[in-house]
C-alpha cells in the first residue's frame, strides 16, 4: 500500500474545510441500513489494517478496538508520518477519552472539521460515530488529495476512473455505487495498468460474483491492496455503500498513480546495483587470487630458502629432481595466475573509471607492487636455492672422495703399523751373538728409515682428516677417532723405535761382526719396496675431474710415471743383484746361512710380488684415465648443444621483445585489427615453445653429467627461463591494453580517429619509446592538446589536478590507458550519486528514508537483499521502525563515503 502522508504534508487547509462540510452533510441515519453498515465495516477494517499492518497490529471489531484510543493514534501516526503526543496507558475511562481526544484533536489540526463526534461515543463503542470517524480519517488522508484536470477529491478520482476505464465495453462509470455492481469496472482498472494479471475478454457482465471476486483477489494477491469488500454484499445491495467503493477504489489510485515514476527509479538503481555488483565480485576474485599467490610464494620461499645439508650425493641429487619439478610443474601455473592477476587489476580499474567510481584499493600487502615484489623475492630465492644445491653436490662429491681416500691410506697405515709394536718391544738382543745384534742393529736403522717414509702417510691422513672436518663431513666423529687413534699409536711407535736404538747401540759395543751385502740390500730395498708402495696406493689413487684439461694433465702425469719404469726396473734388478750374491758368495765359501736377511723384513719375493702386482696396476690405470677421457669428451659435446639453443633461444627472445616494443608504439589499424593481430603473435610466440623445451632437455642433461660450466654460451638456463616469462608478460600485458582501449572507446563512445588522435600525442612525446610519459612530458602534451597548465598558479594547480586523476599512486609517469581514461572521461557524463538518491527517493514516495518492504516490492529480489544488507538504519528525527538510510549508501556508491 502507499503512504498517504507525504502528499497530505501539501495539501491547503481553506480545501480541506471546504470539502469536508460538503462531505459531513451525509445522513447518519442510513449507516444504520444493516447492508450499508456491513459493507463500510467490512471495508474501513480492512482499510485500517492495511496501514496498521506496517506497525505490525491490527484490528478485528472496528467499534470495539479503537474504544481506548491507542490503535486510533497509531492508525494516525502510520498514515500522516507525524508523531502525536504520548498516550495513557491507563484502564480507566479517563485515560481512553483522553487518548481519543489526542487523536481527534490531530485530525482537526489537519483542518478537518469533526460534526457531532466526541470521544465518549468512540469510548463507548457507537458503531454510527465510530463509522463517521473512520470515513472523515479516509476523506481526509487518501481521498482529498486527489487532483485530475483542476478536480479534486471525489470528482477527481471519479474522472480518473472514467478516464482509465473508457475504452472498455461494458463499462460505465457515473458514481460510487451501482456503476460498480457488476465488477467489471474493477477488472478494466487493474488491466490498464497490469494487462497481465486480468483476461478482460473472457468477463461476462451477468456474472458479478465471479468478475468481483477476480478483481479482489488478483489486487490483494499482486497489487498489495487488501480485500475490503464482499462480493456477495455489493451484489446483493440494491445501492451498495457509497463510502465503502469510494475507499477500495481510492486504494487502486495510489497504488496505480506511482507505478511508472517507481519503475524508473527502480531501473536506474538496478543499473548502478548492477555494475557494483559486478565491480565488487571482481574485487572479491582479484583479493582472493591475489591472496592464495601470496599464501603460495610465502609458503614455497620457506622450502627455497631451507639449506637443511645431506650426508650423500643421493640425497643432494633427489633434492635438485624436486626443484626441477618445481620448476616446470608448480611454477608455470603461478606464472599464468601472476600475469591474470595483473589483467583483471587493469580492467577493473578501467571499469570503474568508466563508471564513475573510485579507483580499486586492494588489501594492504595484497597491491600489484606487492605481488610482484614477493615474486621477485620468490625467483632470488630460487636462484639461491640452485646455486646452494650445485655447491652441496660439488662439496659431498669432495667429502665421499676424500673420505674414501682417507680409509684407503689408513687402512694402508694400519696394515704397515701391525706388528711393530710387538717387534720393538721384544728382547732378542740379549741372547744373540755379536753378529746378530749387529745385524738387529742395522735392521732397526732401515726400520727407522722405513719408519720416517712412513711420517708423510701419517701427515696426509692428518690433513685429510682436517679437510673433512672443515667440509662438515657428516661422520667426522669416527674419522677423527680413527686419526687420533693413527697419531697415538705413531707417538709411541717412535717413542719404542727410540728406545729400541738405544738398547741396540749399547749392545753394538760388544758385537762387530756385520755382513755388509745384507745391509747394503736392507738399505736398497726399503726405499724403493716404499717407492713400489706408493705407486701402487698412486695407481689405486681415486680421482675426480670436470673438464678435459684436467684429465688430459692426469694422463700426462701418468705418461711420465710409466716413462720412469724402465730405471725402477734396473734398480728392482740391482736389489735383486745383491741377494744373488749373498748366495753366492755363501755357496762359494760354503756358509750356511741361518735364513731371512738379518736386517730387513723385506724379501726378494716380496719385491718381485709388489712389481708384478703394479705392472698390473698400470693398464689398470690406462683404462680408467681413458674411460674419464671420453666422458668429459661427451660432456663438451653436450655443452655444445646447450649453448647452440641457448644461442638460438635467447637470440629469439631478444628480437620478439623488440618486436613488440616496436608494435606497441605504432599500432597501426583498428584497435579490433591490432587485437587480432597481437594475439595471432602471441600464438606465433607460444608456438616456439617446443624450442624453449627442447633447450629444458639438454639442460637436464648438462646437470645430470655434473657439468657445472659453459665456455660456449654465456646465457644461462635461469636467464633464459626468466627472459621467456618476461616475453609472454609482455604479449599479454600489451593485449590487455588493447582491449582496455577499446572497452573505453565502446562505453565512451571514443571514435577511432580519436584513438589514432591520442596516440599520436602520446608518441609524440614518449622520446625514449618507455610506454609511459613522465610530468614534464605529460604536461607538454596537454598543452598540445589545449589544456591551459602552463607555468603558472592557476597552471599548475589544474595540472595538479589532471595528475591525481592519471597517476593516483604518485609514481611520476602516465601510462597509455591512464592517458585515454582521463580523455574519455573529459568528454563523457556517468550517473552521479544525486541521480540515485533522487530515484530512492521516489521508490520511498518522498521520505527521507526508505524500508525493506519498500524495497522489495520495487526492486528484484537479489539486488533489493543486496540494498538492504548495506544501508544503515536511518537516524533523522521522522524516522520509524525499520528505515533505512538510503542517502549515504547512494553517496558510498560513489566512494564519498564508506560503505
Amino acid at each position: 500500500m502507499v503512504d498517504y502522508h507525504a502528499a497530505n504534508n501539501q495539501s491547503s487547509a481553506g480545501g480541506v474545510q471546504t470539502y469536508m462540510e460538503q462531505e459531513n452533510d451525509w445522513d447518519r441515519d442510513l449507516l444504520l441500513d444493516p447492508a450499508w453498515e456491513k459493507q463500510q465495516r467490512k471495508t474501513f477494517t480492512a482499510w485500517c489494517n492495511s496501514h496498521l499492518r506496517k506497525a505490525g497490529t491490527q484490528i478485528e471489531n472496528i467499534e470495539e478496538d479503537f474504544r481506548d484510543g491507542l490503535k486510533l493514534m497509531l492508525l494516525l501516526e502510520v498514515i500522516s508520518g507525524e508523531r502525536l503526543p504520548k498516550p495513557e496507558r491507563g484502564k480507566m475511562r479517563v485515560h481512553k477519552i483522553n487518548n481519543v481526544n489526542k487523536a481527534l484533536d490531530f485530525i482537526a489540526s489537519k483542518g478537518v472539521k469533526l460534526v457531532s463526534i466526541g470521544a465518549e461515543e468512540i469510548v463507548d463503542g457507537n458503531a454510527k460515530m465510530t463509522l463517521g470517524m473512520i470515513w472523515t480519517i479516509i476523506l481526509r488522508f487518501a481521498i482529498q488529495d486527489i487532483s485530475v484536470e483542476e478536480t479534486s477529491a471525489k470528482e477527481g478520482l471519479l474522472l480518473w476512473c472514467q478516464r482509465k476505464t473508457a475504452p472498455y465495453k461494458n463499462v460505465n462509470v457515473q458514481n460510487f455505487h451501482i456503476s460498480w455492481k457488476d465488477g467489471l469496472a474493477f477488472n478494466a482498472l487493474i488491466h490498464r495498468h497490469r494487462p497481465d494479471l486480468i483476461d478482460y475478454d473472457s468477463l461476462r457482465k451477468d456474472d458479478p460474483v465471479t468478475n468481483l471476486n477476480n478483481a479482489f483477489e488478483v489486487a490483494e494477491k499482486h497489487l498489495d491492496i487488501p480485500k475490503m469488500l464482499d462480493a456477495e454484499d455489493i451484489v446483493n445491495t440494491a445501492r451498495p455503500d457509497e463510502k465503502a467503493i469510494m475507499t477500495y477504489v481510492s486504494s487502486f489510485y495510489h497504488a496505480f498513480s506511482g507505478a511508472q515514476k517507481a519503475e524508473t527509479a527502480a531501473n536506474r538503481i538496478c543499473k548502478v546495483l548492477a555494475v557494483n555488483q559486478e565491480n565488487e565480485q571482481m574485487m572479491e576474485d582479484y583479493e582472493k587470487l591475489a591472496s592464495d599467490l601470496l599464501e603460495w610464494i610465502r609458503r614455497t620461499i620457506p622450502w627455497l630458502e631451507n639449506r637443511t645439508q645431506e650426508k650423500t650425493v643421493n640425497d643432494m641429487q633427489a633434492k635438485q629432481e624436486d626443484f626441477r619439478d618445481y620448476r616446470c610443474v608448480h611454477k608455470p601455473p603461478k606464472v599464468q595466475e601472476k600475469c591474470q592477476l595483473e589483467i583483471s587489476f587493469n580492467t577493473l580499474q578501467t571499469k570503474l573509471r568508466l563508471s564513475n567510481r573510485p579507483a580499486f584499493m586492494p588489501s594492504e600487502g595484497r597491491m600489484v607492487s606487492d605481488i610482484n615484489g614477493a615474486w621477485h623475492t620468490l625467483e632470488g630465492a630460487e636462484k639461491g636455492y640452485e646455486e646452494w644445491i650445485l655447491s652441496e653436490i660439488r662439496r659431498l662429491e669432495r667429502l665421499e672422495h676424500l673420505a674414501e681416500k682417507f680409509h684407503q691410506k689408513a687402512a694402508i697405515h694400519e696394515s704397515w703399523t701391525d706388528g711393530k709394536e710387538a717387534m720393538l718391544t721384544q728382547k732378542d738382543y740379549e741372547t744373540s751373538t755379536l753378529s746378530e745384534v749387529k745385524a738387529l742393529l742395522r735392521k732397526h736403522e732401515a726400520f727407522e728409515s722405513d719408519l720416517a717414509a712412513h711420517q708423510d702417510r701419517v701427515e696426509q691422513i692428518a690433513a685429510i682428516a682436517q679437510e673433512l672436518n672443515e667440509l662438515d663431513y657428516y661422520d667426522s666423529a669416527s674419522v677423527n677417532a680413527r686419526c687420533q687413534k693413527i697419531c697415538d699409536q705413531w707417538d709411541v711407535l717412535g717413542a719404542l723405535t727410540q728406545s729400541r736404538k738405544e738398547s741396540l747401540e749399547r749392545t753394538e759395543k760388544q758385537l762387530e761382526s756385520i755382513d755388509e751385502l745384507y745391509l747394503e740390500y736392507a738399505k736398497r730395498a726399503a726405499p724403493f719396496n716404499n717407492w713400489m708402495e706408493g705407486a701402487m696406493e698412486d695407481l689405486q689413487d681415486m680421482f675426480i675431474v670436470h673438464n678435459i684439461e684436467e684429465i688430459q694433465g692426469l694422463i700426462t702425469a701418468h705418461e711420465q710415471f710409466k716413462s720412469t719404469l724402465s730405471e725402477a726396473n734396473k734398480e728392482r734388478e740391482a736389489i735383486q743383484s745383491i741377494q744373488a750374491e749373498v748366495q753366492k758368495i755363501a755357496q762359494s765359501n760354503g756358509i750356511k746361512l741361518s735364513g731371512a736377511n738379518p736386517y730387513t723384513t723385506i724379501t726378494p719375493e716380496s719385491i718381485d710380488s709388489k712389481w708384478e702386482k703394479a705392472m698390473a696396476m698400470v693398464p689398470l690405470r690406462d683404462n680408467a684415465l681413458q674411460e674419464e677421457l671420453n666422458k668429459q669428451n661427451s660432456n663438451d659435446t653436450l655443452r655444445a648443444k646447450f649453448a647452440t639453443q641457448a644461442n638460438a633461444v635467447g637470440a629469439y627472445i631478444q628480437d620478439k621483445m623488440e618486436e613488440i616494443g616496436r608494435i606497441s608504439i605504432e599500432m597501426n589499424g583498428t584497435l579490433e585489427d591490432q587485437l587480432t593481430n597481437l594475439k595471432e603473435y602471441q600464438t606465433n610466440i607460444m608456438s616456439y615453445m617446443p624450442e624453449i623445451n627442447k633447450l629444458e632437455g639438454f639442460h637436464q642433461l648438462i646437470q645430470e653429467a655434473l657439468i657445472f660450466d659453459n665456455q660456449y654460451t654465456s646465457y644461462t638456463m635461469e636467464h633464459l627461463r626468466v627472459g621467456w616469462e618476461q616475453l609472454l608478460t609482455t604479449i599479454a600485458r600489451t593485449i590487455n591494453e588493447v582491449e582496455n582501449q577499446i572497452l573505453t572507446r565502446d562505453a565512451k563512445g571514443i571514435s577511432q580517429e580519436q584513438l589514432y588522435e591520442y596516440r599520436a600525442s602520446f608518441n609524440h612525446f614518449d622520446k625514449d619509446h618507455s610506454g609511459a610519459l613522465m610530468a614534464e612530458e605529460f604536461k607538454a602534451c596537454l598543452i598540445s592538446l589545449g589544456y591551459d597548465v602552463e607555468n603558472d598558479k592557476q597552471g599548475d594547480s589544474e595540472f595538479a589536478r589532471i595528475m591525481g586523476i592519471v597517476d593516483p599512486n604518485g609514481s611520476g609517469a602516465v601510462t597509455f590507458q591512464a592517458f585515454i581514461d582521463f580523455m574519455s572521461t573529459e568528454t563523457t557524463d556517468t550517473d552521479t550519486a544525486d541521480q540515485v538518491i533522487a530515484s530512492f527517493k521516489i521508490l520511498a514516495a518522498d521520505k527521507n528514508y526508505i524500508t525493506a518492504e519498500e524495497l522489495r516490492r520495487e526492486l528484484p529480489p537479489d539486488q533489493a537483499e543486496y540494498c538492504i544488507a548495506r544501508m544503515a538504519p536511518y537516524a533523522g528525527p521522522d524516522a520509524v521502525p525499520g528505515a533505512l538510510d538510503y542517502m549515504s549508501f547512494s553517496t558510498a556508491l560513489y566512494g564519498e563515503s564508506d560503505l
